[in-house]
């Protein structure tokens, strides 16, 4: 059988060793880097149905008394376009919220 690889360079390479709680600790920071690269910016409006998850309700009407009591913000885009105010929502939230200890 002819060799058919001999005009291809070796390749060298080199082996790095690395203990147990080095290696994690390498991963855990390797993980952390790539999910601050991949951050997206917190969104100051979102849709109507991401608003009607953040605040768990399924009813649209119940979005609908939300905005007719002023309770959050909102901005009509177009006559059909509605988008809601993230910051609104959350407090909102925190004001609904029962403290217990």
């Amino acid at each position: 059988m002819a060799d058919n690889y001999h005009h291809l360079k070796p390749i060298i390479m080199n082996v790095i060793t690395l203990s147990e709680d080095a290696f994690y600790s390498l991963l855990n920071e390797v993980i952390k880097y790539v999910q601050e690269q991949h951050k997206r910016p917190e969104q100051r409006f979102i849709s109507k149905k991401e608003a009607m998850q953040r605040l768990g309700i399924k009813s649209p009407t119940t979005l609908q008394k939300l905005r007719d009591t002023q309770s959050i913000r909102f901005s009509q885009v177009t006559s059909r376009t509605i988008l809601y105010d993230v910051q609104s929502i959350d407090d909102y939230l925190n004001k609904k919220a029962i403290d217990t200890l």
